[in-house]
């Protein structure tokens, strides 16, 4: 039984570390600038840059914000620096640029309510309003359920149950009263359920982060085409701020994107930037 027990958690805990290797690679930050390479020094000495670029913000120097936000995200991405330039260019009335940048702390930390709520007050000041095909009650939960936590935190919890999934093995193995040794092989199960459930929707999350298929319309207006050519037919047209999801990123300098409502043409990546 000992053997069993010894085999059985380091499978798991090779599973658990393999499926998460890659999953700490971007932390949550609050108040510093995360740089993949940089060490803790260098990001402590950033923070006195980010103070001025609050202060500038604050003072209503939105130019000026916007340019120090921009220059701080030259050493990584975090989002409260996307969030606070999001808020720079809403007040600078650049409708679309505060829109990519939301989208942009959207995708660190999904279940900001603060990123959604501005972000949806600046969708609201966009032209085009598109009614997205309904997806299954269950898609739609699943994706709900999915973008609550950040990708760090779907993997924390993770960790959490493949201790308590050590602990349960434990009682199940080790226990003498038949009672509890029920009540570890149970917990053990559940355990092994959430360890890959977490692990499943942190990969989910990092596959998002990673691939980078959406994009915002940045051109006041833009005609979207029937072909990767300014003489393809005339679609639809769009108007900045509009989010589009690119369906084929084979081609240089045009892309295929897909609509909400399911809608598909080309359209010039000199009028979109990748969220």
């Amino acid at each position: 039984m000992k053997k069993v027990y010894i085999v059985l958690s380091f499978s798991l805990f090779y599973i658990c570390a393999w499926a998460q290797q890659e999953v700490f690679s971007l932390p949550e930050l609050s108040d510093t600038v995360y740089t993949e390479s940089a060490d803790e020094e260098k990001i402590t000495s950033l923070l006195p840059f980010k103070a001025v670029a609050d202060s500038a913000y604050q003072q209503g120097n939105f130019a000026e914000a916007i340019r120090l936000y921009e220059e701080i995200l030259t050493q990584g991405e975090a989002a409260e620096i996307y969030y606070n330039l999001g808020n720079s260019y809403y007040k600078a009335d650049h409708i679309a640029k505060a829109i990519l940048n939301y989208e942009r702390a959207l995708l660190l930390k999904p279940g900001n309510e603060d990123i959604r709520a501005n972000l949806e007050i600046a969708r609201h000041k966009t032209v085009d309003k598109v009614d997205a095909i309904p997806k299954l009650f269950i898609v739609a939960w699943k994706n709900d359920l999915v973008n609550s936590m950040s990708m760090d935190a779907w993997a924390k919890w993770g960790v959490f149950f493949f201790f308590l999934l050590i602990g349960s093995l434990y009682l199940f193995f080790f226990s003498k009263k038949t009672g509890i040794k029920k009540g570890g092989f149970t917990a053990a199960m559940v355990c092994i359920v959430l360890v890959v459930v977490c692990n499943l929707f942190a990969n989910q999350q990092h596959k998002v982060l990673t691939d980078r298929i959406h994009a915002i319309v940045m051109s006041p207006s833009v005609t979207v085409r029937s072909t990767p050519s300014e003489t393809g037919t005339s679609l639809f047209i769009l108007h900045e701020g509009h989010k589009v999801q690119i369906k084929d990123n084979s081609m240089r300098a045009w892309k295929e994107i897909v609509l909400e409502d399911g809608k598909v043409g080309w359209i010039a990546i000199s009028d979109i930037e990748v969220i």
